[in-house]
């Protein structure tokens, strides 16, 4: 599923659904000094950044489109939908290319680090972080060793009201 140009390196209602006792898999990305977390089923590849088609009077965070092997995919720029500082686009920037109920769309992230597999055990409520980040847009915080995951709940993050343009 990993392409070549994969990487170098308010309070919780639910937790996610574990399947069993093996956990779940998260698709580990960074943003800023913060690893997010994603559940990798949602995920259809793993590409660079290249160069984006940019539509006219859009969202700041809607970077453009490309075109993907035929479908045209829109590309939202994580970084900046999330008031994360000013990004960079090098050699090291990603795009998380998802499958979201057959729509697909990408997210710029900083970088993509692995695939971690939680159990649920190993995921904690959030807290309610506000922001753009609330707890509508979170599954939880998962804990390995001393590493820290936020964890995204991808759908609902999405398909917010300033969203609606992208999803058609």
């Amino acid at each position: 599923m990993l392409s070549n140009n994969s990487a170098q390196n308010a309070t919780l209602h639910h937790a996610p659904p574990v399947h069993d006792e093996s956990g779940q898999e998260f698709l580990a990305f960074t943003m800023g000094d913060e690893e997010y977390g994603l559940d990798i089923l949602k995920v259809q590849e793993i590409r660079g950044y290249e160069a984006v088609t940019h539509i006219a009077n859009a969202p700041v965070f809607f970077k453009g489109v490309m075109n993907l092997r035929g479908v045209i995919v829109p590309i939202v720029d994580m970084r900046i939908k999330l008031k994360l500082g000013t990004p960079t686009y090098d050699a090291s920037t990603i795009v998380i290319v998802l499958n979201l109920s057959g729509k697909v769309i990408g997210m710029v992230v900083d970088r993509v680090s692995d695939v971690t597999t939680l159990t649920a055990g190993q995921i904690r409520p959030a807290p309610d972080m506000g922001g753009e980040v609330g707890s509508d847009y979170l599954i939880g915080l998962g804990t390995l060793d001393e590493r820290m995951l936020i964890l995204v709940d991808i759908d609902k993050l999405m398909s917010t009201p300033d969203m609606a343009a992208l999803n058609g």
